[in-house]
């Protein structure tokens, strides 16, 4: 497998490594080798997923799963789990982006605004990536859906994005892997690149290794967020309490 290592944390076997070797492990993968796609749970998918059990093998038949939450990393150790490194969707991104592309590679996005491509590709320096913005809820209807698998079949890239969202690019990875035509790897990355455009800024350094980005998103967007971090997220530590409890 890509990332031998693994740590088992609520059902999922998440790569145990960091974003620098996530990105380099993707960019050493031969360009054809069939689909494989990136998933990276973070306490707002491990909690959809415990409510809704057939999102799980979208994400079990990942190619790498990736934990994307510095908070289920530091609540999981300290109540005695083991827990993966952090490896946030937007670094492995900004990896692959910065570190990853050979001069001129075009590469395929699903998501991200229109007006904000050409900030993409300045903040990268890349070549003009082939883009598809699908409507709103594509993922629940089977022609919007279908439409957008074909975009990527008939654009194929070493890396796609598909930045629209959880659990919608986790369907759309799962349903272009079902094809059986596709190569490259999907990377299902939600706002990661968002971060690279400044459309969404990001916190500060200090902030995110303290685990208190979720804090600065909040404050930067509460109507966005709030629900999210302060109903939806904090089950996550009952899930995190029933596991350690189960092993002991």
């Amino acid at each position: 497998s890509m990332v031998s290592e693994k740590v088992t944390l609520l059902g999922l076997d998440f790569a145990n490594c960091d974003a620098a070797h996530a990105a380099a492990a993707l960019a050493s993968r031969p360009a054809d080798a069939p689909f494989g796609y990136v998933v990276t749970p973070n306490a707002d998918h491990l909690v959809r997923m415990a409510r809704d059990p057939s999102l799980v093998p979208l994400y079990r038949s990942a190619l790498l799963c990736l934990l994307d939450s510095r908070v289920v990393r530091r609540a999981a150790r300290l109540i005695g789990l083991a827990a993966p490194p952090v490896a946030t969707g937007s670094d492995v991104t900004a990896a692959v982006l910065t570190q990853y592309l050979m001069p001129g590679e075009r590469v395929t996005i699903i998501g991200l605004r229109a007006r904000d491509l050409p900030t993409l590709i300045a903040a990268c320096d890349m070549a003009p990536p082939a883009h598809y913005d699908p409507p709103m809820g594509f993922d629940r209807d089977p022609i919007a859906l279908q439409r957008t698998v074909e975009f990527v079949l008939a654009h194929p890239s070493r890396f796609v994005f598909l930045a629209v969202g959880s659990p919608r690019q986790e369907r759309l990875a799962a349903a272009i892997a079902a094809t059986g035509q596709a190569r490259g790897v999907g990377l299902c990355i939600g706002a990661g690149l968002e971060f690279l455009t400044g459309g969404q800024p990001r916190a500060p350094r200090w902030v995110q290794q303290a685990g208190l980005e979720w804090l600065h998103r909040l404050k930067q967007s509460p109507a966005r967020f709030a629900r999210r971090y302060l109903i939806d997220d904090p089950p996550i530590f009952a899930l995190l309490l029933r596991e350690r409890f189960s092993r002991s």
